[in-house]
């Protein structure tokens, strides 16, 4: 055991559940087939992390990805709830620093995670903010409970409400560089990810055809 922990928050890829924005343009295959590649992206920067990894799957635990690595499922009526169990787990478990991703963002690389953990020797709490106003990161050198109660998931004052709250209790505070994760069509095509990924256009295109 490490003393500092990463958490991965991933959606089942089933047909229907995933990246439903996405899926209003280019279908539910079509947005099954992009997040696959991004569940792979998000393994690919976990990969060599020197700590701990622990995957929080939506539903059901597979065995398809992160073949290696500890396994459990998310607990909680809303994401607020889920992430602060996961989180609480692993304080428990005696963590020191703790540092949580989703698994839907194209530029997410080791960096960023490393990043997110090593400011944590200086700041009690981290973020990476996205651009649609939300997080891609949060981490944590202990528990507090007021940035997951109460929030508004999904809308784009999300950021800025909780670190308008970490700032009336007296939370440090340090961010990284804003990404920009796909939740429409127009992120998708604007990315490099999609860009770089001719064997991804060709299905979106047969698809759609």
């Amino acid at each position: 055991m490490t003393n500092a922990l990463v958490i991965v928050f991933v959606k089942n890829i089933t047909l229907g559940t995933v990246k439903t924005r996405l899926a209003k343009t280019i279908g539910d295959m079509g947005a099954f087939e992009v997040y696959s590649e991004l569940v792979k992206v998000t393994e690919k920067a976990t990969r060599n992390l020197n700590c701990d990894i622990k995957i929080y799957y939506s539903s059901s635990i597979t065995e398809s990805h992160w073949p290696n690595e500890n396994k459990t499922v998310q607990q909680g009526e809303d994401l607020g709830e889920k992430m602060y169990n996961a989180f609480n787990d692993g304080f428990k478990a005696g963590y020191k620093k703790i540092v949580l991703i989703g698994s839907d963002l194209p530029t997410i690389t080791s960096s960023y995670i490393k990043e997110g953990i090593n400011s944590l020797d200086d700041t009690e709490s981290v973020f990476g903010p996205a651009e649609d106003g939300g997080y891609y990161l949060i981490g944590l050198r202990s528990m507090v409970p007021e940035i997951f109660q109460n929030k508004p998931w999904s809308q784009n004052h999300l950021l800025k409400t909780t670190l308008h709250e970490l700032q009336k209790l007296n939370v440090s505070v340090s961010t990284l560089q804003t990404l920009n994760d796909i939740d429409t069509y127009e992120d998708l095509i604007a990315s490099d990810f999609y860009k770089s990924n001719v064997e991804l256009q060709e299905k979106i295109q047969q698809l759609n055809d």
